[in-house]
């Protein structure tokens, strides 16, 4: 199916969404647990949301399953981060957010998900992987499956193209320095 996709056969992505769906839809319930009491964002739209902006893609390029889910995770740490940006400017005005340093701490030592991280980690995070994809683009891309997709670290390898070594050690340096990164942020004069 992903042949026929790169291919451009009409119809191609929507004969292979039905097939990916379950391992969407469980990745985005695990992020859309952050959001209790919170029926804006359910995760059925965090799907759709996820499909819009895949199916929107002029020319995919999908190796195999692990590497459209490495895509996909892409995909959903744009909606959450759009999510969470809105949702923070409209309750404080869009000013900068106070960072907890338990908050950081605890978002970035989860192994395989971003719920429960508050939304000013989860804005502050994204801006911190900007910059780390600007030095170590690599551990960025770790970081997106890991995080925001909830991809195993096999699953990652296999999507990178990397060991799994790698993997572990590109997670374990990412952290750090995020956290280092997001430290320096919460710990700058406002």
């Amino acid at each position: 199916m992903l042949e026929a996709l790169r291919a451009g056969k009409p119809g191609a992505f929507d004969e292979l969404f039905p097939l990916v769906y379950d391992e969407l839809h469980r990745i985005a319930a695990r992020q859309r647990r952050r959001w209790d009491g919170d029926d804006t964002l359910n995760t059925s739209a965090v799907v759709n949301e996820a499909y819009l902006k895949l199916v929107d893609q002029s020319a995919p390029d999908w190796q195999n399953r692990a590497h459209f889910l490495a895509v996909a995770s892409t995909a959903m740490r744009q909606i959450l981060i759009d999510y969470a940006k809105r949702k923070r400017a409209s309750k404080r005005g869009g000013g900068r957010p106070h960072l907890a340093l338990q908050d950081i701490e605890s978002a970035l030592k989860r192994e395989e998900d971003a719920s429960g991280a508050p939304d000013e980690v989860l804005v502050a995070l994204d801006e911190s992987l900007v910059r780390l994809q600007q030095r170590e683009p690599k551990q960025a891309r770790i970081v997106e499956c890991r995080f925001f997709g909830g991809m195993s670290i096999e699953d990652t390898a296999e999507a990178l193209g990397m060991s799994v070594a790698t993997v572990k050690r590109g997670w374990a340096m990412a952290q750090a320095w995020l956290y280092r990164d997001l430290k320096r942020t919460a710990e700058a004069p406002s």
